[in-house]
């Protein structure tokens, strides 16, 4: 196997914990920065990556990383790197990039400079004209920053947030990745009680019971990777088979997940079924201040509505006051809260958040606001 180098994207805050996701299939980190992690791995990591990366929003291999001031140096370095090893002669092949702070700026340009330098090189190789492209497919992607070029191969194809279980939506869901993310920053474990008053279409319970039963996000889905005889196909099938028998299925997951709205619910139901955690989550239609905590050392994880629309904020404000006044009565109890609101601490709960840390939902800057209760005696 080869020694490749891999990137996993992240969204913007979310790289500690897509670390710490890679640290734990014990593939060695390279370097972190904003929105990306970079690691060692094979073809068999590509895999494992693709599988079980919760966080991550893609895998990519790392082809080459060059300085190029010229459309010629641009076309001779892109030439140089080994396509072959990945795309056979009827691979399909698409190319995509950025171009940030540098002398090459147009993207168009560059875009049709790395295809042409691409192909010329699988000319040679395999000593033909044209390509019938009816092969697998191939997505590179050829980003430019300060005049710094990075080829990637993108192995995972639709986002990795495309979990396959969504077969119903609602309006403004919260990401997967993020929804995972938020579970994973908290304390939640199997034992005790998660519960979402605002549950939409099941995002955050669902994949609280997908990380509580240690099921991998991808897998019940597609890889665009899956079809590149680079990879061997059993590869796919031996991790696909280790990761049916690492599920714990005998662990005590307790998920309670309301919304006032039926459709909501029964959208979050439904898919719930289709992820495959129905059993551990019991879904209700009920009103915000209806909900009570009455559990020791229950998690509250939520994305509550951000009031954004004209006469929304009082609805807002009354959903703020009932969860002080359960936090209040309930002291053993957390609360995990995103939302836009820059005054929440002081507006709504009085007082600091005992951790709060800047995320993204789509193109909204959201807070995550952390709320510790008292903390259960050793073992509980």
């Amino acid at each position: 196997m080869s020694k490749l180098e891999l990137i996993a994207t992240a969204t913007f805050g979310l790289e500690a914990v897509a670390k710490r996701e890679i640290e734990n299939l014990k593939f060695k980190i390279l370097k972190s920065e904003d929105a990306k992690i970079t690691y060692m791995g094979d073809e068999r990591a590509i895999v494992k990556s693709n599988l079980w990366l919760r966080c991550a929003d893609r895998v990519l291999v790392k082809l080459g990383e060059f300085y190029a001031f010229t459309f010629e140096e641009l076309f001779q370095q892109i030439k140089a790197l080994p396509w072959e090893e990945w795309i056979p002669e009827d691979g399909k092949f698409t190319v995509t990039g950025t171009s940030v702070k540098s002398k090459l700026h147009s993207v168009p340009d560059c875009q049709a400079i790395t295809k042409k330098a691409i192909a010329e090189r699988l000319k040679e190789t395999y000593h033909c004209q044209w390509f019938k492209e009816t092969g697998p497919e191939y997505i590179i992607k050829a980003t430019i920053l300060k005049d710094r070029v990075t080829i990637t191969l993108d192995t995972s194809g639709a986002g990795l947030h495309k979990r396959g279980y969504r077969v119903r939506d609602v309006a403004a869901p919260i990401k997967e990745t993020l929804a995972a993310a938020l579970v994973q920053l908290s304390y939640w474990k199997e034992g005790r009680l998660l519960l979402d008053p605002f549950c939409g279409s099941g995002t955050i319970p669902i994949e609280a019971a997908l990380i509580g039963k240690n099921i991998a996000p991808g897998l019940n889905r597609k890889f665009i990777s899956e079809e590149w005889p680079s990879i061997p196909e059993k590869f796919w099938k031996e991790e696909r088979k280790a990761a049916f028998e690492a599920i714990k299925n005998d662990n005590e997951i307790r998920i309670k997940a309301s919304d006032i709205l039926p459709s909501a619910v029964k959208a979050a139901r439904e898919n719930a079924l289709e992820a495959g955690v129905d059993d551990c989550i019991d879904f209700q239609v009920k009103p915000f201040d209806k909900i009570s905590l009455a559990d020791n050392y229950g998690i509250i994880i939520c994305n509550p509505p951000y009031g954004e629309r004209i006469g929304e904020k009082d609805e807002i404000r009354r959903i703020y006051s009932h969860l002080k006044k359960q936090m209040s009565e309930n002291p053993t109890c957390s609360l995990y809260l995103v939302t836009t609101d820059k005054d929440f601490e002081t507006v709504a709960m009085g007082r600091p958040a005992d951790r709060r840390r800047k995320l993204y939902n789509g193109r909204h800057e959201i807070t995550y606001y952390q709320y510790y209760g008292t903390k259960p005696p050793r073992g509980g």
